[in-house]
């Protein structure tokens, strides 16, 4: 069992999780004995059972710990098998976590979610998958936070050394529109079953919006949304443009998706179009080859796509992570 601390209230409880540094600066659920037991217990994993370290810090990451940052966000216990899997991702050498939570750029870990763990822990695809509104969504992204600022020790001004940072940087969490989308899905791409459940993480900037009418009179409309994407992607002032060598998120929204499927286009053909179009003005590549770009189906339909650009540093340059989601371990306490 983790050290505890005691207070006569949850109130008090609460004052005293922020006075020393422990929340996200908004309210939290009281990490209660036994609140924390039913969700470690939940997890279907010895409690002192360890997942990795937390940089820059290093603090040990057990299933009680992460279980502790889970109740403090609001999770349920459905949540768990996502949040472990994406605490396993940050936490393998590829991310680079403790040089992500130290640098001055805005980068914040963006959760995506395939296979049948979407809809068994509630995950949205949607409208507004990234903004309020969806409890699994804001909860295991902020989860993920909270134990990165209670392990990993990233704190404003100290360890975390964003100059602004974003409103991601809270939580981002999403899962894959696999049912509406015509292309096959992010984690059968990056080698797994479609019938696995699959967590990938990336360290991105805050979304970029990329609008684009179709026209179906237009052969050339196609092309000019791809263009969009790619141009948005590598856009002067970002660090993919800058540094480059590493890799984006393109988050395609319904009726684009149609349309590029409609000319054609599939996974392999989208991103490899967008890493040729992904150049600097002195004619540098950004991305070193199609797997860098990490295309996923999502939001609700209208005029705009998304990217989002990453950080391109680090000693793997902050590499995307896939896990596979165990679903099976989990169980609610009754």
């Amino acid at each position: 069992m983790s050290d505890t601390l005691h207070a006569d209230s949850e109130f008090d409880a609460v004052e005293e999780l922020h006075r020393l540094g422990c929340t996200d600066g908004l309210p939290v659920i009281v990490p209660t004995t036994t609140r924390v037991a039913r969700m470690t217990l939940a997890a279907g994993v010895d409690a002192d059972a360890v997942l990795g370290t937390m940089g820059p810090l290093h603090g040990v990451c057990t299933v009680e710990k992460l279980a502790t940052a889970a109740v403090m966000a609001g999770c349920l216990a459905d949540h768990m098998p996502i949040l472990l899997a994406a605490a396993r991702a940050v936490m393998e050498p590829e991310f680079d976590l403790t040089e992500m939570q130290s640098t001055t750029f805005g980068t914040a870990p963006l959760i995506i979610v395939n296979g049948p763990a979407r809809h068994l822990c509630g995950v949205a695809s949607g409208f507004g998958a990234l903004g309020p509104g969806h409890r699994a969504n804001a909860s295991i992204g902020r989860a993920l936070r909270l134990a990165m600022i209670n392990l990993g020790g990233a704190r404003p001004g100290s360890s975390d050394m964003t100059l602004l940072g974003h409103g991601g940087k809270f939580g981002q969490c999403m899962a894959e529109d696999e049912e509406h989308s015509p292309f096959t899905p992010l984690h059968v791409s990056r080698g797994f079953d479609l019938d696995q459940s699959v967590v990938t993480v990336i360290g991105t900037e805050a979304p970029h919006s990329v609008a684009h009418q179709a026209d179906a009179d237009d052969p050339t409309s196609p092309t000019r949304l791809l263009d969009g994407l790619a141009d948005s992607v590598c856009a002067p002032g970002t660090n993919n443009a800058w540094l480059g060598r590493g890799q984006a998120v393109v988050a395609i929204t319904p009726e684009q998706t149609a349309e590029l499927a409609a000319a054609g286009h599939d996974r392999r053909s989208i991103c490899e179009h967008i890493v040729g179009r992904a150049q600097t003005r002195d004619g540098r590549q950004s991305f070193r080859s199609s797997d860098d770009v990490l295309l996923v189906a999502a939001g609700g339909a209208g005029l705009y796509s998304f990217t989002f650009p990453t950080w391109c540093a680090g000693a793997h340059r902050n590499r995307a992570v896939s896990v596979e989601v165990e679903v099976g371990q989990a169980c609610e306490i009754p």
